[in-house]
């Protein structure tokens, strides 16, 4: 099998494995008729605590290669940045809207990538980012009035809580890549969650979670679908994606981010979560935006080349 072929079969591999976890954070707060399990804080809680605990043997290896103390900040950053705010804010958010609807609202992660990038670190900014960021914005407007018409519990809060992660997903790899371009991307996760593990684990006793697991007839149902949420949409997607990038090139990589919300809301769509075609098409502006402002420039140069 060449490397393309496996690159191509893990790149759909991660896909589903991100796509999936939208359904399985609502999984692990409410049972199949829609009674409560844990809440969002807890799953946010047990999510950061079991993903840091599989991750922990990693990070006291990871630790040893540590070149300075200032770059422990940098992996608080992108700990709490790139993963612990994000936990709580998506499964606050998917307590008002669906899985597919959540998946959609985090491909505007990149657009934020950009701005974060041309603002806090004065990268160069091009005419087709710009037009990019323009055209991902009209489509989250459209997204945000599209999801309206589809869950009576959604509120501009649980959208503007994907968009705040989103923007703190921006500033996670921003500081990756301009602060911790010296380290391994396993090194960096594992540092990264060592960061959080602390916070999660006084999490998991301040949110009550304990008792629920004592007490809930369904807590070892949701405490499954989390843990698949954490060993496999965190921890295994980590290696997963290290393996895509030691076989082709980055841009290959991050082209993940375009087939998860499509797997999201074929996901979704499966459970029978709500969905308008206005949701649909808001997702394909959101997109156009996101490709225009990282391949625009390349179709230009494919044209020219013809």
């Amino acid at each position: 099998m060449s490397n393309t072929t496996k690159s191509w079969l893990l790149l759909i591999t991660l896909a589903c494995i991100w796509g999936s976890s939208f359904i399985l954070m609502k999984k692990g707060m409410f049972t199949v008729d829609g009674g409560d399990i844990f809440s969002s804080t807890q799953v946010g809680a047990l999510r950061m605590l079991i993903a840091s605990g599989v991750l922990l043997p990693f990070s006291i290896r990871a630790v040893r290669k540590l070149q300075s103390t200032k770059d422990l900040l940098f992996f608080s950053v992108v700990g709490f940045c790139g993963n612990f705010f994000p936990a709580f804010l998506f499964t606050y958010a998917e307590t008002g809207i669906s899985s597919g609807f959540a998946g959609m609202l985090n491909s505007f992660t990149p657009i934020f990538t950009i701005i974060i990038g041309f603002v806090i670190y004065k990268q160069r900014i091009t005419s087709f980012q710009v037009g990019g960021t323009i055209i991902g914005t009209i489509g989250i407007i459209l997204l945000i009035n599209a999801g309206k018409s589809v869950s009576l519990n959604a509120s501009i809060f649980h959208v503007l809580a994907i968009v705040l992660a989103t923007f703190f997903y921006g500033v996670s790899l921003t500081t990756i890549k301009n602060k911790l371009q010296h380290y391994s991307s396993v090194d960096i996760t594992s540092l990264a969650f060592l960061m959080v593990f602390v916070p999660a684990l006084i999490a998991f006793f301040i949110f009550g979670t304990p008792s629920v697991i004592l007490k809930n007839e369904h807590a070892l149902e949701g405490l499954g679908y989390i843990s698949i949420l954490a060993i496999f949409g965190t921890a295994m997607a980590v290696f997963l994606f290290n393996g895509i990038l030691s076989m082709s090139s980055a841009l290959f990589a991050s082209s993940v981010t375009y087939f998860i919300p499509v797997v999201a809301v074929i996901i979704g769509f499966f459970f029978k979560e709500s969905l308008s075609w206005g949701q649909i098409a808001s997702m394909f502006v959101v997109l156009a935006g996101v490709i225009t402002a990282n391949y625009g420039h390349l179709l230009i140069n494919t044209k020219k080349s013809l």
